[in-house]
Formats: structure tokens, sequence, C-alpha cells
């Protein structure tokens, strides 16, 4: 021991002995781009890799919102490389103060473009102000053409480097900019675009831009070809939300401009218990609120209480959480120069954007109600339904407290705690049935790994208020035993497990229950999904043997695939039908041992889509979810979100 000590000493005094000037790199343009992806893009996956395509799709937008843009049109190619053509102004190609081309600039320079400039861009997306240069970078090739000035510029890359300067190879009646690029593969783990993905985001940004018209092709799939346009924009988007639910009212909307900024918002409540607010700044999908969210919710409240007031009804004062039951909305502003906080910079932070929505919100809305008495009624009679559900609720959460059901230290009869208490270090399965549950007890590592058996399928919160949540004993436990308790008492910071892990068997009655589990997350505790507590475990199917050869495999094609590398000669397989088919030791090897183990992380990219699949699969509404498994059952590899 005290040898080691004195070589690692003797090498750290080495270290810094050879740590001088020549080792202080400077990185030129894009080679630090290269250097360090995921600074400027998230990360090097699938993330980042449709991000790349977002960033130049922005500049398009830009265009549209400055004025000087109509179409919009994204083809993935065959060799999936994307093409994304405008009807814009272009971008200029006059000489530069630097030398070359602007265009080559734009193409080469971190921090170059219009967006700079207020006479050119009065507002822009993007969360960095990097845009195509990066995404220049991180591509094997792009190919570049401006129509402008009555020519057609072109300009070819390889890695960020031009191949010659730009050129005139043709006249031009119009003006715009094509741009067509090929990831690199040296950089992305993942080289395939997904359709649907790109899809989802074209079709957001066609509604908070009302009118313009956003096209996207895929050439690998000839049916995958759709056209956003919605002259309505996000009312409409408004709408689109909540097609699978059912409004009580038309849809609330308005737009004013106050400075240079611009607020515009529409709302509708549906009978529906969850709520399902989105917001954006100039664009950009401000997943985790800001400034512009707590504006419109003080104003919601407010202005609706006054009205009540005002209108001399004899009703209890209703609070935030009362008006936000079944409340859908969309928030768009537009702001000079966003500030973005948060874990994942998609929080507004300018303080001023927070009293411009909040006057603008009590003014219109107020109008509103005043010429909308019979949806004002409405509106205020659905939130005094959610004020008695929430008293009822209260009055349950006291009952339960009392009894040391969410709060203290008396957990739940049947957890298998861990030792450790250290939440970053531990990890608690929820696991179907008392069989499962049984194996599980026995085969895990009981340092860290903690397990709650769940009996039977939990509560469907989509269709319950929260009185009846609470009623549920495996909610109970769940949340008992998380220990953050549940809606206004969350609190994160209490949270004893750093991974919630679903682990229930590979068949129709376990992805449901993983379904109804993660439905009361995504709408009760959604914090937990946001900052990546939850995961599902992703057991094996069969368990192959052949001679001393023993492999688990996750799928029929898995299996197919082993049995024709290994021969179907002496070889044989067990289907797993639950988990409880497996001893504790199988249990341990295949599910929950870190170093074998493979788990699905839950994320929350696309907050709408989220909400609208489980609002389907869910929801009241039975034909939505009829059409939606006859259209997808063919293509289900894993049927959880």
């Amino acid at each position: 021991m005290g040898e080691q000590t004195k070589q690692n000493n003797e090498k750290a005094t080495y270290n810094n002995e050879d740590y001088s000037a020549k080792n202080i790199k400077i990185l030129e343009g894009l080679e630090a781009v290269r250097k360090r992806p995921a600074m400027y893009i998230g990360d090097t996956g699938e993330h980042g890799l449709h991000h790349l395509v977002y960033e130049v799709v922005d500049n398009s937008i830009d265009e549209a919102v400055a004025g000087h843009c109509k179409n919009i049109d994204i083809v993935i190619k065959k060799d999936n490389s994307i093409l994304v053509k405008d009807d814009g102004r272009g971008i200029p190609v006059e000489q530069h103060d630097s030398g070359v081309s602007a265009l080559e600039v734009v193409l080469t320079k971190l921090h170059a473009g219009g967006k700079f400039d207020k006479d050119s861009y009065k507002v822009s997306g993007g969360l960095h102000g990097v845009g195509i240069s990066v995404v220049n970078a991180l591509s094997e090739w792009m190919e570049i053409q401006v129509k402008r000035n009555g020519s057609i510029y072109s300009q070819n890359y390889k890695r960020g480097n031009p191949e010659k300067p730009v050129e005139i190879i043709s006249t031009a009646e119009k003006t715009g900019t094509q741009v067509r690029f090929k990831p690199d593969n040296e950089i992305f783990s993942s080289m395939v675009f997904d359709y649907d993905i790109l899809a989802s985001r074209l079709r957001e940004l066609a509604f908070l831009n009302a009118g313009i018209k956003i096209s996207i092709f895929d050439e690998r799939n000839e049916e995958n070809k759709e056209v956003f346009q919605y002259e309505g924009g996000i009312k409409s988007f408004v709408e689109y939300l909540n097609r699978n639910k059912a409004p009580i009212h038309s849809p609330v909307y308005f737009k004013k401009e106050e400075a240079e900024y611009e607020v515009e918002i529409a709302l509708q409540y549906t009978d529906s218990y969850s709520s399902n607010i989105l917001t954006f700044a100039n664009n950009i999908n401000t997943i985790e609120g800001g400034t512009h969210l707590i504006g419109f919710k003080t104003a919601l409240t407010r202005t609706i209480n006054d009205y009540i007031n005002s209108n001399n009804l004899k009703v209890d004062k209703l609070t935030g959480n009362d008006l936000n039951e079944g409340l859908t909305t969309v928030i768009s502003v537009k702001v000079p120069e966003p500030q973005f906080e948060g874990q994942t910079k998609t929080k507004l932070g300018n303080n001023n954007v927070k009293g411009i929505v909040e006057r603008i919100t009590n003014e219109q809305l107020r109008y509103y109600l005043e010429e909308h008495p019979a949806e004002a009624k409405v509106m205020i009679e659905k939130a005094l339904t959610a004020l008695r559900a929430r008293m009822a609720a209260k009055k349950a959460k006291e009952l339960i407290r009392r009894k040391g059901v969410l709060e203290g230290t008396i957990l739940p009869g049947k957890l298998a705690d861990c030792i450790k208490k250290d939440p970053d270090k531990c990890e608690i399965y929820l696991v179907e049935g008392d069989s499962a549950g049984g194996s599980g007890k026995q085969g895990r590592d009981r340092n860290f790994q903690a397990i709650l058996p769940l009996r039977g399928k939990i509560l469907n919160v989509e269709k319950a208020p929260l009185d009846k949540i609470l009623a549920n004993n495996e909610i109970k436990s769940m949340v008992k035993a998380f220990g953050t308790s549940i809606g206004d008492d969350f609190d994160i910071s209490k949270l004893r497990y750093g991974k919630i892990i679903i682990m229930t068997d590979a068949d129709v009655d376990g992805a449901h229950i993983r379904t109804l589990i993660l439905t009361f997350f995504y709408r009760y505790l959604k914090e937990l999904i946001e900052k990546g507590n939850i995961y599902i475990a992703n057991a094996p199917l069969y368990k192959i043997k052949k001679g001393k050869l023993t492999k688990y495999v996750y799928s029929d094609e898995e299996l197919n695939s082993v049995l024709n590398e290994i021969g179907e000669k002496g070889a044989s397989h067990q289907r797993f039908k639950g988990l409880g088919e497996m001893n504790p030791e199988e249990l341990w090897e295949t599910t929950m041992n870190p170093e074998n183990r493979i788990l699905i992380k839950i994320t929350l990219d696309d907050a709408a889509l989220a909400d609208e699949l489980f609002t389907i699969l869910m929801g009241t509404e039975v034909e939505p979810r009829r059409e939606f498994i006859q259209k997808h059952a063919k293509e289900v590899k894993n049927i959880d979100i």
C-alpha cells in the first residue's frame, strides 16, 4: 500500500514538470466544435443528430418570422443526408470585411450571422447562437446553394472546410437558401434520422408560426410525407392537443405586442383531470418554464377571481391548482434577447417578461370573460369541481398523514429496503407480483437495491381525481417508499432512491402495468422523469443452452440470430413467461446486475407527444385508442413510452 502511494506521488511530480506552455492548445474556428461537440448540440447520440436539422431549419424560421419566407421544405435523402430549402432572402454572399464571402463566414465562423444585428432580425431562435456553422463542422460534407441577386451561388464543404471559394453556377429568378448535409460518422453514435421525431418538431414550428408552410418528405419510405400549415397558429395547436380529449368550450386566443416583445396565448379547458401547458420563447420549447409561465399563471388566477368578485358570484376563492385542472395552454413569446437558464438551458430567465405576460393576460383574458359570460361560467364551474376534489383530497391526505402513510419514518411493510442511505447510490425496483418480488428480494444486492412488490394493476390516474388516487394502496406504497410525497407537498430533495426501476413481465399485462405506473409518474411525479430518475428494466425473453454455453436473449429476432449462429442441433431454449419463472440467480444476472443489465431511461424530449400518448392510451375516449392500436399494432417493438 505504501509502495503504491509512493509511485503515484512520483508520477504526479513528473506530470507537473511535464505540463508547460506547449500543452496549451488553441482550437481555431470549427476545430473546437469537433473536439467538444456535446458543448454545442447536447450530445452525439440521437438527440444531437436531430438537433443538426433544427439548427438549419431555425435559420429558415427566423427568415419567416422576419416576414421574408413562406415555404420551408425538408427532405430525408436515401443516403440519410438532409436537405433543407426555403424561399427567404438567401444568406448574403457579398465580400465580408474579413476578405471572403459573407456566406463562407456564416458557414465557418462561430457566432457569425445576421442574428446579432437587430436591424436584420428582431428576434431569432437557436439556443446558443452558433447555428449552421456547427452543423457544417459536424458534417462529413455540406453543400449549400443561395439564390440571390439574380444568381445561384454555391459552395461545398468537407468536415467544415470549404473545398473552394463561393462560385456562381446559374441564374435565378427568385431568392432562397438550400442546404444539404451528411452528419459525420466520426462524431455521431447514431446516424439514422427518425421521421417521427423530425415531423413532430416541424409540426410544432408550423403551429407556432401561423401560415408558414413546412413540408417533410422521407425518400427512404415514400409514405412518410406531410405538409404542415396552420392559419390558426397556436389556437390550432391547442385544438390539436385536445383532439383526443373532450373540450368544454371553444379556445381562448389573444396576441399583443408591448415594446419589442410579443405575447401570444391560446387556452382551452377539457373534462380531464390533467393539465398540459406548453411554453415557447422565440420558437424554442422552454420545457422548464420560466418567467413567461409565472406571469401567465399569476394573471390567470387573479383575473378569474377578480371576475368572480366583480360579478358577485358566491364562489370560494380559486387557487392556481384549481384553475390548472383540465387546462391546455400554449404560451408563445418573442423576446429580443432571451436569457435561457436551468439544467437544460430551456428555462426563460428574462425578469421583465413576467410583468409583460402578466399585464397582457390580465387585460385580454378579462375582455374575453366579460364578452363571453357563458364560457366564463363553464370555466369557473370546471375550476369549482377541481376545488371540491382538492378539498376532498386535502381531507384524505390529512387522514393518511395522521396514519403516517405518506410522511414519517414508517416505510411500507412489503418494502425490502437497502442498507445504504445515500440516494445517489441506491435504487428501488417496482416489481409486478409477490412471486417476482420474492425472486428479486433473494437475488438483489441488498446493499444498494430495494424491492417493492406491487399487487395487480394500480389505479389509472388519467381517469381519477386526486382523492381517489391517494386512496389506492399501491400508489400510497410507492409514494411512501420514494419519500417525496405528492401534489403540493412533492419535494424531490427527499427522494430516497436515485434510480426508480420498473420491472414487470414481458407480456401484455406487464406492459399495461408499466404504462399505468408511467402515467402516474407523468401526471403526478413528473419531475422524477425530467430529472432522469425513472427507468425500465429490460428482462430477457429466452434462455438458450447448448453444451456449456448459456445465453439470454431479449427478442424473437435475437433468438433466431443466435440459434443460426450456434446451430440449432443440440441447442435448447426456454421462454420466460414472467419474472417469477426466473430463479433469484437468473434474475440477478440478467436484469439486476449493473454489469450485465439493460436499463431503459425514461426521458421527456417531447412533452406534447407524451401528453398525447398518455391521453390516447389511458384516457376516457375509446375511438382514438382503437385507431392508435390499429395504426401501430404491426410496428410494435417496445410498447413503453
